[in-house]
C-alpha cells in the first residue's frame, strides 16, 4: 500500500488546526508609554520589544494568578521563550527568501475561505468574530500569510526527510495492541467528598474525617449504594488505566471485586471507591488494523515532522548570526 503525503501538511487542509482564531495572539493593549528597542537580531533583521510584548501578552495575563513574589520570574521566563519563537519565525522567513518561496494573495484568500468553511460561519459572522478579538482584516490576513509561508518551507525542506512505510505503521499498531492487552480496566462507583474552593488545612481535615466516618458505616455493596442516595458520587462505568489521576488509580488497583476502598485523596477531594469488576483489556477492545492505520500513519507523521522541523531550525540557527538582547541578560550565539 502506498500512503499519500500527509493531508494535514498541505496548505489548505491544515488551516482549521494551524490557524484557528483563538490560536493567534491578540494585539497589544494600549500602554501609557512604549520605549522601542531591539530585543533580538537574526542576521541583519531586528526583533523589537513591541513584537515581543504583543506575542507575550496572553501569557503575561495568566501571571495574575501567580503569587506576586514569583511574577517577575514568570515574566522573564515567558519573554525568554517568546523571543526564541520570534527568532525561529524570522529564520523561517529568511529561509523562504533564499528558497524563493512566496505566498500569493490568491493563496491567502483561498485560505481565508477555507477557515470560514471549517468554522461553519458566513463571511459576515467570521469577520465579526475576528473584529471581536481585536483584529483588523489586514492583521488577520498577515497572520495567515505567515502560517502559509511556514508550511511551504516545511513542505519543501522538511517533508522529504520523513519516510513512513506501511511496515512502520504495522509495527506501531502491534505495539499499541500489546500495550492495550497489558492495561487493566475497572468498572467502579464512588462517593465523592469535594474540597470547596480555597479550602484550608482545617476544612480539608474535616472533610477527611467525614469520609472516614462514612467508610466505617459501609459494610457491603448494598450499604454503599444506600449511602449514595445522600452523598455526591455515582457509577463511573468502565475506566481504562490512565483515565484517572495516578493516586486514584492506585486506590482502585488494590481492590478485589466487591471491595470498598478507604478514603483516597485526589486532586479535588476524597473518594471512596466500590470496585464492581476488573479485567485486562482484551482483543475485542483493539480495533482492526484497517480501521486505524490511517490515524496511526498521521500520528507518526506528525511526530516525525515535529522532530525534523526542530532539527531544521537548529541547522538554520547554526548558519545564522543570532543575538538575543533582553534585560534578563544579553547573550549571543552563532
Amino acid at each position: 500500500m502506498m500512503f499519500r503525503r500527509h493531508e494535514s501538511l498541505t496548505i489548505l487542509s491544515t488551516l482549521g488546526l494551524a490557524i484557528v482564531l483563538a490560536a493567534i495572539s491578540p494585539p497589544p493593549r494600549a500602554q501609557a508609554e512604549v520605549i522601542e528597542r531591539v530585543v533580538g537580531v537574526v542576521n541583519d533583521r531586528a526583533i523589537y520589544l513591541s513584537d515581543l510584548r504583543q506575542r507575550a501578552l496572553p501569557f503575561l495575563e495568566r501571571l495574575a494568578s501567580v503569587p506576586a513574589s514569583r511574577r517577575e520570574e514568570g515574566r522573564q521566563a515567558i519573554y525568554a521563550q517568546v523571543v526564541e519563537q520570534l527568532i525561529n519565525e524570522e529564520l523561517i522567513r529568511q529561509a523562504a527568501m533564499k528558497l524563493e518561496i512566496r505566498v500569493t494573495n490568491q493563496e491567502v484568500e483561498s485560505a481565508v475561505r477555507n477557515v470560514i468553511e471549517q468554522n461553519n460561519l458566513t463571511p459576515e459572522e467570521f469577520w465579526e468574530a475576528v473584529y471581536e478579538q481585536g483584529f483588523s482584516e489586514a492583521q488577520y490576513r498577515k497572520n495567515l500569510r505567515d502560517q502559509l509561508l511556514h508550511m511551504k518551507v516545511m513542505n519543501q525542506r522538511v517533508r522529504a526527510r520523513v519516510n513512513i512505510t506501511e511496515r512502520d505503521v504495522r509495527r506501531e499498531y502491534e505495539r499499541r495492541a500489546r500495550q492495550a492487552n497489558q492495561r487493566l480496566r475497572f468498572r467502579a462507583s464512588h462517593i465523592f467528598f469535594p474540597f470547596p474552593a480555597g479550602a484550608g488545612v482545617v476544612e480539608i481535615a474535616e472533610i477527611r474525617d467525614r469520609a472516614i466516618a462514612l467508610r466505617r458505616e459501609l459494610r457491603d455493596e448494598s450499604s454503599f449504594q444506600a449511602a449514595l442516595g445522600s452523598e455526591i458520587g455515582g457509577h463511573l462505568g468502565w475506566l481504562n488505566q490512565g483515565d484517572l489521576p495516578r493516586e486514584l488509580e492506585e486506590g482502585l488497583a488494590t481492590l478485589a471485586r466487591g471491595e470498598i476502598s478507604e478514603p483516597v485523596l485526589g486532586p479535588a477531594g476524597y473518594h471512596i471507591f466500590l470496585l464492581h469488576e476488573r479485567e485486562r483489556a482484551g482483543a475485542s477492545e483493539i480495533p482492526p488494523y484497517d480501521a486505524v492505520k490511517d490515524e496511526i500513519y498521521r500520528s507518526m507523521l506528525d511526530e516525525a515532522m515535529e522532530r525534523q522541523e526542530a532539527l531544521f531550525l537548529e541547522e538554520l540557527r547554526r548558519d545564522a548570526e543570532v543575538k538575543i538582547l533582553l534585560e534578563l541578560g544579553p547573550r549571543a550565539s552563532k
